[in-house]
């Protein structure tokens, strides 16, 4: 079923470790958007999306995610989410890619949890889609980072979710790795039709690519189509006039 609205967040406050992170938060992010969550450090992003994914109880609010309250949402094969760190796994472990991709299949199969033939295609297609086809039978371990991070994106995707979640996915990434890192997001986001929540930094490198901006400093500052956020007189508060124009790529 397809719905309009891919995530729909009220008035949303959260705790985190006593404090609130968050202080009514409301938008709303439609099926196909590439939405570039950005702000500064302690400013949230982390505790939101910690919240979209259920691993945060909302002190208020309310969050849906397909049309489903957070909550009560048992389609978790629909969203792919690739965290800042992987620490859930050991470079030590004998995995190889397949193996590693084949994890994001596992999620929404009931115990015992067993791989059946169709998966075999799913896995093929994952890594097809990524480029990394050729490094199937090595061990994750012995990839560069860049190699590892598109490893890592395969899982995220395997399940061909609608939404897809990446926290800080280039912080450790050259240049030129993360543009290319960026281009394959673009590609999904614009072929697949998958809507795409990034956390960043990199907000003039985002802004390329991303259709709306939300900026959190543990509230809602801005949250609109990039255009707009660049007229934005919030934005230029924050930013400066200058540097909103350097982001926006309209200076000289």
């Amino acid at each position: 079923m397809a719905y309009p609205s891919v995530i729909e967040v009220e008035h949303l406050n959260v705790r985190y470790n006593s404090e609130m992170a968050l202080t009514d938060v409301t938008f709303t992010v439609s099926t196909g958007d590439y939405v570039g969550l950005v702000g500064p450090n302690g400013a949230g992003k982390t505790t939101l999306i910690k919240a979209l994914l259920g691993l945060l109880a909302p002190e208020s609010g309310r969050i849906e995610i397909f049309g489903q309250p957070v909550n009560r949402f048992s389609e978790w094969s629909r969203i792919g989410y690739l965290p800042q760190r992987v620490t859930s796994f050991n470079p030590l472990f004998p995995a190889t890619v397949k193996e590693v991709v084949g994890i994001g299949l596992l999620g929404d199969k009931p115990f015992p949890k067993r791989f059946v033939p169709a998966d075999g295609e799913k896995i093929r297609q994952a890594l097809n889609l990524l480029e990394i086809s050729h490094l199937r039978g090595k061990l994750v371990s012995e990839l560069s980072g860049g190699e590892q991070q598109r490893v890592f994106l395969a899982r995220a995707i395997v399940s061909d979710p609608g939404l897809l979640i990446l926290d800080e996915p280039v912080t450790a990434l050259d240049p030129q790795t993360r543009d290319n890192f960026f281009a394959i997001i673009n590609r999904f986001n614009r072929e697949k039709g998958t809507t795409i929540i990034m956390v960043t930094h990199d907000v003039g490198g985002i802004g390329q690519y991303a259709n709306k901006f939300l900026y959190l400093d543990k509230k809602l500052v801005f949250y609109g189509p990039f255009s707009d956020f660049c007229r934005s007189p919030e934005m230029s508060k924050h930013f400066g006039d200058h540097s909103q124009h350097v982001i926006c790529h309209q200076h000289d």
